[in-house]
């Protein structure tokens, strides 16, 4: 069955999420859903012979919400497979125009709100005789001015709470709304029967304690609560925004000889693309002709501008700096790195993290739950009229009920994990580490233990020239440069090292001829009217030169090949090749100590060669000449210890050791199955990111922590308090008000702190 992630409009709580995931549960032919309100979407899996996106959509309208579907105008502009993004984007939209129009009805509210709290104020003091009382015309004017503002509160700014009392009663479906529209629509129609029937009543209760103020502050508290949240939630998300906002619309190609600018959804394999300074690139490719400087930070985090040159590759998304140049696209649409890192952003955001679990279940009963105990609370308080009078419990009765109703924080149970998650993904996707999911990140801050490969990850998986030594009165340049002309008539790999060091250092390469190939031992060319040798110590004994190979046993025993560069009559030096060692893998191994993490090399390299790199970088335990099943095995072996396992990797040969390590780590610069393999992907293939996305799960773990334990401090603290618990004993009982405000607090206080990961250093 198909898969696919859906927007969601319309949600408000976490009580939203489970009514919504229970509804689609109950249609014929989904076999399963998961709705998260942090990200606000809906991932399904449905056999399309039975249902579709649409009927899913009205299953749910009823309730109050729909999902997003992206329209044939915006189809038309991208591939099918970006219709997720594309329904995201019309959610910003709607969600923008929804937040517009909530600051509309705040700044509606904020007069009446300001006039109810002046009220309520001036009574307060003047029971504690701080002010005179209101005169008798004043008492009446505010006796009709309140019912008016409260009408206009509960019937315009509280309409979405009045919905989901509808909803509630005619569906049998409760959310976060229908706790608000019942608590201050209860406290209106009170107070609006002792107005209406004040001296029928008078007799029996108190007419003259209304709770106008309770629905106008309320709203009022509740939908600035509401604002201020939707707001921070916008800004959680906004790394998403970023990486799609990198997607370019158009891309100039040369056809037929002439350059066109053609929508991006036409561009195919083998195009040529022309790109010019100041250029974002459009899809991947290789570079063709010309050289730049590209700036790939939004992509790989990277600061500097990398230099690119014809047969280098290129990704879309990226900036050209300086120079033009012209690339082959090797890869379109969905195939793209940039495709690729959006599709694991978003599921990693919209994924649940194991933690969730507990906040889940609990914010699926919650608002049941809140109903009873509010009902509960009104039901003992009326009990005790006998011993405090009918008058006083009935007013501490509702003070509790609405108070009950008003207080419960679903929300902040509900945007605990989430935000969370969102934050931390969208910031790893920033720094150029890639998560799958949720589950990935937060088993990570757990890992003691992290395997690491030699070749592509601990170093840069290609032979360097890593030392010269001269024997004769040429200079470092000239036999750097005669070295290089003849290299560069070899195929050999090693040769290939010679060659880029010398353009590296922008040494031009001799002209040479009469070149020839020595099987087995090296080569030879002429360099004017000199005939020169490159080879090993046995091309040397053929020539009857003498050489010491006691000099290089050292380095040769550790894997490095010595290329010997001689004349007919002298030796005139020497060039180590090596698979060199990448400059930031010492600091991560150390930065991993630091954190109390154990370090282990696993390499089918040779025994001395392993042990001289892991003795340079400082890796704990090496385990060299291992075949694929032997990686395998140690990964097992380590777990069976009790160790939590983060494997890095990057060739198909470590594929199954990332799939068996609890945490799969694979180098951006690796083949696609090792990518595929791992939970984590480090752009740019730098080791030092490991240390990042440590780090990064621990601080967002610990943010999650936080964020649940304030959110259920609100809720077992507040609904007691709410409900009169403690005024027997301290003679507590909380307004209505105060709960609103706590309420509205608990969300935005978990959204911000959750934002607070956006400044964490990593």
């Amino acid at each position: 069955m198909p898969t696919n992630t859906y927007q969601v409009k319309g949600m408000h709580c976490a009580s939203c999420s489970a009514m919504i995931e229970k509804t689609f549960k109950k249609v014929g032919g989904v076999n399963s859903a998961e709705v998260n309100y942090g990200t606000e979407t809906a991932k399904i899996s449905f056999d399309p012979q039975k249902t579709s996106p649409q009927a899913l959509s009205r299953q749910i309208e009823p309730l109050g919400y729909s999902l997003v579907m992206p329209t044939a105008a915006d189809m038309s502009m991208s591939d099918e497979e970006h219709a997720g993004h594309l329904g995201l984007k019309q959610s910003k939209k709607e969600k923008l125009a929804e937040i517009a129009a909530m600051r509309t009805k705040i700044i509606s509210a904020i007069p009446l709100t300001l006039v109810s709290l002046f009220i309520m104020a001036w009574d307060i003091l003047a029971q504690f005789k701080t002010v005179n009382p209101p005169t008798a015309s004043l008492e009446e004017f505010f006796h009709y001015l309140l019912p008016i503002m409260a009408t206009y509160m509960l019937l315009v700014v509280g309409q979405p709470y009045l919905l989901g009392f509808y909803r509630f009663l005619r569906y049998g479906k409760a959310n976060m709304d229908t706790l608000i529209g019942l608590g201050t629509a209860t406290a209106y129609l009170y107070s609006f029967s002792l107005s209406a029937f004040a001296e029928p009543l008078r007799p029996y209760i108190n007419v003259d304690q209304t709770y106008y103020d309770v629905t106008i502050i309320v709203i009022a508290f509740i939908t600035l609560g509401k604002y201020l949240e939707a707001r921070a939630k916008i800004k959680t998300g906004n790394a998403i925004e970023k990486l799609l906002n990198l997607q370019t619309k158009t891309a100039l190609v040369i056809r037929d000889g002439q350059e066109l600018e053609i929508p991006i959804n036409q561009v195919s394999h083998g195009d040529i693309i022309v790109i010019k300074p100041g250029a974002r690139l459009p899809v991947d490719g290789l570079v063709a002709d010309g050289s730049s400087f590209v700036d790939e930070s939004m992509v790989t985090g990277e600061p500097m501008p990398i230099e690119k040159n014809a047969g280098d590759a290129v990704v879309a998304g990226t900036i050209n700096t300086t120079g033009s140049f012209t690339f082959t696209a090797t890869k379109v649409g969905a195939e793209t790195l940039l495709a690729h890192i959006i599709n694991m952003v978003e599921a990693a955001q919209g994924s649940r993290a194991p933690i969730q679990a507990l906040a889940d279940k609990i914010s699926a009963v919650f608002v049941p739950i809140v109903l009873a105990l509010a009902v509960l609370a009104l039901a003992i308080w009326l009990l005790s009229a006998p011993t405090l009078g009918l008058a006083i419990a009935l007013s501490y009765g509702l003070t509790s009920f609405v108070g009950i109703l008003v207080i419960a924080c679903p929300c902040a149970l509900g945007l605990a994990t989430p935000t969370a998650i969102i934050v931390g993904v969208g910031k790893g996707a920033r720094e150029g580490i890639l998560i799958k999911d949720a589950a990935t990140l937060e088993k990570l801050h757990q890992v003691n233990i992290v395997v690491v490969d030699k070749t592509g990850t601990i170093t840069k998986g290609k032979p360097e020239l890593v030392r010269l030594e001269n024997f004769s009165r040429l200079p470092d340049e000239k036999i750097i440069s005669i070295l290089a002309a003849l290299e560069s008539k070899s195929e050999h790999p090693i040769a290939y090292a010679v060659a880029e060091y010398a353009k590296a250092k922008n040494i031009p390469a001799e002209t040479v001829s009469g070149f020839a190939v020595i099987k087995g031992k090296g080569l030879k060319a002429l360099v004017g009217q000199t005939e020169y040798f490159a080879g090993n110590i046995k091309l040397l004994a053929d020539l009857g030169l003498s050489f010491d190979s006691n000099k290089i046993a050292a380095e040769t025993s550790q894997g490095k090949t010595p290329i010997m560069l001689a004349s007919a009559t002298e030796v005139i030096g020497l060039v180590m090749v090596a698979d060199a060692i990448k400059p930031e893998a010492f600091a991560a191994v150390n930065d991993l100590h630091r954190l109390g993490i154990r370090t282990v090399m696993l390499t089918g390299d040779h025994q001395n060669t392993a042990l001289a790199i892991a003795q340079e970088v400082g890796i704990d335990e090496v385990v060299a000449e291992v075949l694929p099943d032997d990686k395998l095995k140690k990964i097992k072996e380590l777990q069976d210890q009790g160790r939590i396992v983060a494997m890095a990797g990057d060739g198909i040969n470590d594929a199954p050791a990332l799939a068996q390590a609890d945490i799969g780590i694979a180098m951006g610069t690796g083949t696609d199955v090792a990518i595929e393999t791992a939970g984590i992907t480090l752009l740019h293939g730098d080791i030092s990111k490991l240390v990042k996305a440590i780090r990064l799960s621990k601080f967002t773990m610990r943010g999650i922590k936080q964020n649940l334990f304030w959110a259920f401090i609100y809720n077992i603290i507040g609904i007691p308090l709410a409900g009169g618990l403690f005024y027997p004993i301290f003679g507590w009982l909380l307004n209505p008000v105060f709960a609103g405000l706590a309420m509205a607090f608990s969300s935005v206080s978990v959204v911000s702190n959750s934002l607070r990961l956006k400044a964490k250093k990593l």
